[in-house]
């Protein structure tokens, strides 16, 4: 069975596509600033900047909020063809 998702592209990143996601996650549900994210990381083990973090929020944070608008609003096309 084929799923119809539309990830982004993790391709030429150094971190694995959970970190990043799970590190936009962060910023964006707790409203924590981007040196936050970072030591809460660090504190996994996790070593990275605040510049990463923030260049990951500002590449990902507009493909993950259409993926979830598009699967609250149960769609199967991606949101930008609706646009």
């Amino acid at each position: 069975m084929k799923t119809n998702t539309f990830a982004p592209d993790y391709k030429g990143f150094r971190f694995p596509p959970e970190i990043i996601s799970h590190c936009v996650w962060l910023y964006f549900r707790f409203s924590l600033s981007y040196r936050d994210v970072g030591d809460l990381m660090a504190q996994h083990g996790i070593v990275l900047t605040y510049e990463t973090v923030r260049q990951w929020c500002l590449k990902f944070s507009q493909k993950y909020a259409n993926e979830l608008l598009r699967w609250l609003l149960g769609l199967s096309v991606p949101i930008n063809v609706l646009l």
